[in-house]
């Protein structure tokens, strides 16, 4: 049984980290960390940029909570722990692999979600400032770019050509 509460509390972790990622991501990287984020929404030179800090500064409590809790042998915080490491890594492989392309996997993905995802980002992206912005999500995609991109899929239903959301540049 503990192995299914372990379980439960990871997952549920896991889930509430896109709700709280997405007020992280509203009101403090566009409110009073936008200097370490605005060079997220410009056009960069390099692979790495100072919103990259960001990836460190939220593993520190799941690596915190991961030590702790193998060292003192509590197991919710380690459960805790790895359910932050799992969003992370959900988090790297949808927005920096999927969406920015930092590595060219999925380029040419026809997938529903992937290409909802893009989308919404996308929108996001299209606001260079801090203000005014949308789409604070992750891994979750608003309705209307899911209808969007099953709008466009019956629009190019006789096309040969190979459609997809454009990346987030």
């Amino acid at each position: 049984m503990a192995t299914v509460y372990y379980i439960l509390v990871l997952l549920g972790t896991f889930l509430i980290m896109e709700g709280l990622t997405w007020c992280i991501h509203r009101y403090v990287m566009h409110g009073f960390l936008w200097y370490l984020h605005k060079d997220h929404h410009q056009v960069r030179p390099g692979i790495f940029e100072k919103n990259d800090l960001f990836a460190i500064i939220f593993a520190i409590p799941s690596f915190l909570l991961i030590y702790f809790g193998t060292y003192d042998h509590v197991w919710w915080m380690q459960s805790i722990g790895f359910g932050i490491m799992a969003y992370g890594f959900a988090y790297f492989i949808v927005h920096d692999v999927i969406i920015h392309q930092r590595f060219k996997w999925f380029s040419r993905s026809n997938n529903t979600y992937v290409r909802a995802i893009r989308w919404a980002h996308k929108m996001h992206h299209k606001h260079i400032n801090k203000d005014h912005s949308e789409s604070f999500g992750f891994l979750l995609v608003n309705k209307k770019y899911w209808d969007k991109v099953r709008r466009d899929k019956k629009l190019m239903a006789g096309s040969r050509k190979v459609e997809y959301a454009p990346e987030a540049d």
